[in-house]
């Protein structure tokens, strides 16, 4: 089944992006455009911001929207991940043309489509923050420029968080640092979630993006 194209009229924009770097929020499984949206508040005033919507929906009776279909918490084939970082990528051919350059901020789902999108385009994708997610497995065409470009990444996650595979994790911290100038903490304590201190520390990553 192929990923359907980002609904643009669902996109939440604070801020124009023209002549301004641009941040755009990938929210996880089973939410929606409005959940990261919510941590504007908290970012540098500087950047536009738009939030999207994932264009799959979950199997019932999970609400929300979902970038690729996860059969259990060890299913995630990382074909349908690049499926749908290149749907992020034709978003933003049309909706991010003015903009001074481009970040991906993403949440668990959104966060390894952030990754994917940056393995896929590395000269549009100037940075990403990997919130809770993780580096799909293979290799894409991107993954040898990245070894030499070595662009911003912070990746956070909580020591307590029972959702991402401990092979997707193993095979992030393998991958990160040698693809990457790699940022980031593992949150004591911290499931799957965000904290206000890793918030704190995406702010400062971000400033220094500016």
């Amino acid at each position: 089944m192929q990923t359907p194209k980002l609904d643009d009229d669902a996109v939440l924009w604070q801020g124009e992006p023209a002549g301004r770097p641009l941040l755009v929020l990938l929210h996880g499984y089973g939410s929606d455009e409005r959940d990261l949206f919510a941590l504007r508040e908290h970012l540098p005033s500087e950047f536009a911001i738009a939030a999207v919507r994932a264009p799959l929906e979950p199997p019932f009776p999970m609400g929300g929207y979902s970038w690729y279909p996860i059969e259990g918490l060890d299913s995630r084939d990382p074909a349908r991940v690049t499926d749908a970082a290149r749907r992020v990528l034709e978003w933003l051919d049309t909706a991010a043309t003015a903009a001074d350059s481009i970040g991906l901020l993403g949440f668990s789902q959104g966060g390894a489509v952030a990754l994917q999108a940056l393995r896929l385009d590395p000269e549009r994708v100037a940075f990403v923050v990997n919130l809770s997610g993780y580096a799909p497995g293979g290799e894409l065409p991107g993954d040898e420029a990245l070894e030499e470009a070595r662009p911003p990444v912070f990746w956070g996650r909580g020591s307590a968080d029972e959702v991402i595979p401990e092979a997707a994790v193993a095979n992030t911290i393998d991958w990160l640092p040698g693809h990457s100038e790699l940022a980031g903490s593992i949150y004591p304590g911290l499931a799957h979630a965000v904290s206000p201190q890793e918030i704190d520390d995406v702010a400062t990553f971000l400033r220094k993006r500016l």
